[in-house]
Formats: C-alpha cells, structure tokens, sequence
C-alpha cells in the first residue's frame, strides 16, 4: 500500500530538512508523485513502519547532543563567572595594596619635609648667632682704633719689585698662619695686616 507525504511532512517524519528529501528526489532515492502540479514523496507502507524508528533514533541523538552541548554551555558560564569573580577579588586586592603604598608615601614625605624644616631652622638659627659674633668683632676693633691694612696697600709705598713682593706677602701669610696677631685673614680669605705695628722683623 502506498501513502503520499508531503516533503515537509516527510522529513519532519525522518528528522531532516526538506532540502535534503528533495535531493533525495532528485538523485532518485526517493519516488516521488505530482498532483495537480504539487509533488509529493511515495511512501510505502513497509518503508513506513520502518521510518517510525528512525525519528525516534534521530529525536535521541539530538536530544543527547543538545543536552552535552547545554552543559558544555553551563560549564563555560560558570568557568566565566568564576574568572569575573577571581577578577574583582584581585582588583581589590590591587587597590587595597595601592591605597597602602601611597599611604607610605604620604607619611615617608611628611617624616622629610620635618627633617629639612627643622635643618632650615637650624641653619637659621645659627647665622643668627654668629651676626652677633662679626658684629662684636668688628665693634671691638673700632675700639681699638686698630686700622687693618690690605697687602697691596700695605706695599704701595714700598721700594719692592715683583719678586720681593712675592715672598713679603708669603712671609706674611706664614706669620698670620702661625698665629702673629699683627695679621688676620678676612671673611674672604684675603690676608690684613695691622697699621699700627712694626715688621721690622720680617722686612729685614
């Protein structure tokens, strides 16, 4: 006995596309029939009852294939949410670690920024002190009436060519250095000497 199917029907029966039966119609796997121009698949009655396995087998694999490629879905999700969660933890943990570091920072610049204050301090406090020092100094020798003479000054009057002059200026810079109390260096270093003494011991 034979049963007309439509393609459609057909390959929802076997559980694949109406493409492929119409390929299979084709090449001539399948017989097919036209009525009133509509081409429908020729089924016999034997083939049929073997077809209503095969969409059953069919229906079986696609369930088990759908049902693997579901939890290979669910795995990969909870692979992802598990790395977004290691992310945020980690991303913390970063901060965490960058909030304490610059901390670190804050307190290691306020414990420097205290010790140059208090070096500037220091450094203030001392040139204070020693004005007082150059001052008295200075007062002292207007009362002394002591006039303090440069080198060149000292010499001008001199009959002393160059080489006289040279080892007088040195004789006096040792004398000075030895601690003669006729000479002194100024705050530049430059040597003077005293107008009211006598280097009759020196000039010989």
């Amino acid at each position: 006995m034979q049963n007309l199917l439509k393609p459609s029907d057909y390959a929802k029966r076997l559980g694949i596309s109406r493409q492929a039966v119409y390929a299979k119609i084709k090449k001539g796997i399948l017989k097919s029939k036209e009525i009133d121009g509509k081409l429908y698949v020729v089924v016999e009655e034997s083939k049929k009852r073997e077809t209503k396995k095969a969409p059953t087998r069919n229906t079986q694999v696609q369930s088990k294939e759908s049902e693997a490629l579901l939890a290979a879905k669910e795995e990969t999700i909870a692979v992802l949410k598990q790395t977004i969660a290691d992310l945020k933890a980690s991303n913390q943990q970063i901060a965490s670690t960058l909030r304490s570091e610059i901390e670190l920072l804050k307190e290691a610049f306020n414990e420097m920024r205290s010790l140059y204050a208090g070096r500037l301090e220091h450094k203030e406090e001392t040139q204070e002190a020693i004005v007082p020092i150059e001052a008295t100094t200075e007062e002292v020798e207007q009362e002394n009436e002591t006039a303090w003479l440069s080198f060149k000054r000292f010499v001008k009057n001199e009959p002393l060519d160059k080489e006289k002059r040279k080892a007088l200026k040195k004789r006096f810079y040792d004398a000075c250095l030895s601690g003669d109390n006729r000479f002194r260096l100024n705050k530049n270093g430059k040597l003077r000497i005293a107008s009211n003494a006598t280097f009759d011991d020196l000039l010989a």
